[in-house]
């Protein structure tokens, strides 16, 4: 996933921006392009350590319906094994698959966030709504 993207999922994750900002640009890519997003969004959840506690909340943020597949796959936990069936599912599923991913991304992250925000040396847990932090990253990692 390019740096912007990155910086772009993690002000999700703070709330610094919408979740249809990133269903937006999602829907600019191809089907490859939409299942590489996804993937890089599964290595995210991982870092992010989410636990199956947080698969209940993630529906309900996610404001889908529990019946929809990526919610019934998701149901049975969250190793790795089952999000990646994610990633399988036909084209008309990836936005549901998309928009569960980030809620769970979402709840995890700011488990992480709370505990690891004064992390000098982890920029993608600095206050990402202040412009300065975000030319120190791109000035950094460009």
């Amino acid at each position: 996933m390019e740096l912007e993207n990155v910086i772009l999922v993690t002000k999700y994750g703070q709330s610094v921006v919408d979740i249809e900002d990133l269903i937006l640009i999602f829907n600019t890519f191809s089907h490859e392009e939409k299942k590489k997003y996804l993937y890089d969004l599964l290595f995210f959840i991982l870092q992010a350590k989410a636990q199956d506690e947080d698969i209940e909340p993630a529906i309900e943020n996610s404001k889908l319906r529990r019946t929809y597949t990526p919610c019934v796959i998701i149901q049975k936990g969250v190793g790795t094994h089952n999000l990646k069936r994610l990633l399988n599912l036909p084209e008309n599923e990836l936005n549901k698959s998309l928009i569960l991913l980030l809620s769970l991304l979402k709840i995890a992250y700011m488990k992480r966030f709370e505990t690891e925000k004064k992390d000098l040396y982890k920029w993608w847990y600095w206050d990402l709504s202040k412009d300065e932090n975000i030319e120190a990253i791109l000035k950094t990692y460009k």
